[in-house]
């Protein structure tokens, strides 16, 4: 084996060195030449999902690529400090900020960190992380939750919406983790970002029923354990709580509970989310059974999804965002047996800021588990 594939995670039995460097090097052949990195050839491009792209490029071994991206990402910040919401081919088609998508260049540049141990390149990020961060907190709710949008019109901003998304909010705690994180490594901290991270991991953990019902998407179900808001014993019994209605065996995990179609990059996640919780056999298991959508065709290339009772590929593209979540799962599954990078904890958070006190507002809620303090 060549010493660039000895520093390629892997996962024995399931996904070897090579083909994973085979899929981040899917990633980076989809990649724009401006550095963007689009859902699919020709697909409009967001900044979650560009993001996760440059940190599967990295894990796999494609650093220039995962390089450009960053650059790429950071010409795109507003005055603000948010990104606009969809790009297509180099143009701005959808203006709104989304806070997500605006807070999670923060893991990003996190995980670079972990991975490549470049103060320069931290330095050259922080001011779009800080400024992207401060937009975001200055969007949370009353009730802890961050409004997932803001309105923009002719350029300028709008109003925001008044409604949070329980999936992004989750997002989003990880992203203030990792951000209060870069924040001491510059010795700025941020004290600001983490009584945000306090509201918003309490109204995770107890008020889910004050976001957005988007309980029909897995993405509700798995992501306030994902994000780390939601891990121990609660994360445990929320697993649990939809697992019949979700887990396909030996397929993966159904995208939407009512359609009989299992998606690759909500499987990786789950897959994630239960290494996350103290189970990576579990987590194995699951992304053993997504490899039906690696297509043996097309260099490490992943199809979207797959609906079972037709038996095909559906949408019928590879997609960035797929190749992407195998390629961090494996390196978050692979730590187990020593085959992972540095960044492979960054979905587990052990690298990231402590998790935030709670802070309970006025509800006289009982206090969340002191493990996740």
């Amino acid at each position: 084996m060549s010493d660039a594939l000895a520093r390629i995670p892997h996962v024995a039995g399931v996904l070897g060195p090579e083909q994973v460097a085979e899929t981040a090097a899917s990633i980076a052949a989809m990649q724009e030449p401006c550095g963007a990195v689009p859902w699919t050839t020709g697909e409009h491009t967001d900044v979650w999902n560009h993001v996760e792209a440059a940190m599967a490029m990295l894990v796999g071994g494609q650093v220039e690529a995962a390089e450009r991206a960053y650059a790429w990402v950071l010409t795109l910040q507003r005055a603000d400090g948010s990104f606009p919401m969809k790009i297509v081919d180099g143009r701005v088609e959808n203006a709104c900020g989304e806070t997500n998508m605006s807070a999670y260049l923060a893991v990003g540049v996190w995980h670079h960190w972990l991975v490549r141990r470049d103060l320069d390149f931290v330095r050259r990020s922080w001011p779009a992380v800080r400024a992207a961060l401060d937009w975001v907190v200055s969007m949370q709710l009353p009730f802890g939750g961050i409004s997932w949008l803001q309105d923009r019109v002719d350029g300028r901003p709008g109003g925001r919406l008044e409604e949070a998304l329980l999936a992004g909010s989750s997002s989003i705690y990880q992203s203030l983790r990792a951000g209060v994180a870069i924040a001491d490594l510059m010795g700025e901290p941020q004290p600001e970002w983490e009584i945000a991270g306090g509201r918003l991991g309490h109204a995770v953990r107890e008020h889910r029923d004050l976001f957005l019902d988007k309980s029909t998407y897995s993405m509700d179900w798995y992501y306030p354990v994902l994000g780390g808001a939601v891990r121990g014993d609660a994360g445990r019994a929320l697993v649990r709580s939809r697992w019949e209605e979700f887990v396909v065996d030996g397929l993966g995990i159904r995208c939407v509970d009512s359609n009989p179609w299992v998606t690759g990059a909500e499987t990786c996640e789950l897959a994630m989310a239960l290494d996350a919780l103290g189970d990576p056999a579990a987590g194995v298991r699951l992304l053993a059974e997504m490899q039906h959508l690696r297509d043996p065709d097309a260099a490490g290339r992943y199809w979207t999804g797959y609906v079972y009772p037709d038996e095909v590929h559906w949408p019928p593209e590879w997609t960035t965002y797929t190749a992407a979540a195998v390629v961090l799962a494996v390196d978050a599954l692979g730590e187990t047996h020593g085959h992972a990078t540095e960044g492979s904890g960054i979905m587990r958070g052990t690298s990231l800021a402590p998790h935030f006190a709670e802070i309970a507002l006025e509800c006289g809620c009982p206090s969340a588990d002191p493990s996740l303090r």
